[in-house]
């Protein structure tokens, strides 16, 4: 008779299942609610991005980067609705399954990933919809590049990871941070490149803006569109380095004090 391999022995199907289980449970009630579904995650960043290439080409003839507007700014506002979407659902990643926290097979970072890859699969869903009927739609013709747009989108997912994480933390702890960080996030989004190039800007803002970790990867995802734009600024060790501290210090945060957080 032979003996079973107990290598083969099935122990992290339970978690994968618990994955599974809560990223339908999180499409149900986000999309599945609502007359539409996901066709208004398509419709809302169209909508943002036509309203902001209108505005700016009443006052610019021209864009930053080739000549549509449109794709200009969806080439920032994406990755910057990416950064947004993944950092807001990992921190309120426990709050929105606590119920289920309270099954011995569910625990925090069940949670967590299932929050964290539903959100990827979706804004690169959106991403990929509305850039490529820009593309063909527009005027200009593109020679893509897709190992920037791949380095840059990483460097997003990672640092919003991290970030969404510690913001769960102090959310839970300080019940007025959601509230002060939505602040920060305004001045945030005209600082990371969505609406103008870095190289435009004045060496005096150069300076500052450059430690934006979050400007260099929108800059690194919007140069694999266009072929000619060449942003030797990126400092690709300086932008990982910082967003895998980040990741690091949220799951260390969270693993130690989840409970703290819950508790509040």
């Amino acid at each position: 008779m032979n003996r079973p391999l107990s290598g083969l022995k099935p122990a992290s199907f339970p978690a994968l299942r618990s994955i599974g289980a809560l990223m339908l449970r999180e499409m149900v009630a986000t999309y599945g609610r609502n007359p539409g579904g996901y066709v208004w995650a398509v419709l809302e960043p169209i909508g943002t991005i036509a309203i902001f290439a209108l505005g700016f080409s009443l006052f610019i003839h021209k864009p930053p980067l080739g000549s549509d507007f449109l794709l200009f700014f969806a080439t920032g506002f994406l990755p910057f609705s990416m950064y947004l979407s993944i950092s807001t659902k990992v921190q309120l990643a426990l709050r929105y399954s606590l119920p289920l926290l309270n099954y011995p097979r569910v625990v925090w970072i069940d949670a967590v990933i299932a929050r964290l890859a539903l959100a990827v699969i979706t804004d690169l869903t959106v991403m990929f919809i509305v850039l490529s009927t820009l593309i063909w739609l527009g005027r200009d013709q593109m020679l893509l590049d897709f190992a920037p747009m791949l380095t840059g989108l990483g460097m997003i997912v990672i640092g919003a990871t991290g970030i969404g994480l510690i913001n769960g933390l102090l959310a839970g702890l300080v019940p007025i941070w959601p509230t002060l960080w939505n602040i920060i996030n305004r001045p945030i989004f005209l600082a990371s490149g969505v609406l103008f190039l870095f190289d435009s800007m004045p060496s005096v803002a150069q300076d500052f803006l450059w430690w934006n970790p979050l400007l260099q990867a929108i800059s690194e995802f919007r140069s694999g569109f266009y072929s000619g734009y060449d942003p030797d600024f990126i400092s690709l060790p300086y932008v990982f380095g910082v967003t895998m501290v980040l990741l690091t210090m949220g799951l260390l945060v969270m693993r130690k004090w989840h409970k703290i957080a819950l508790e509040r």
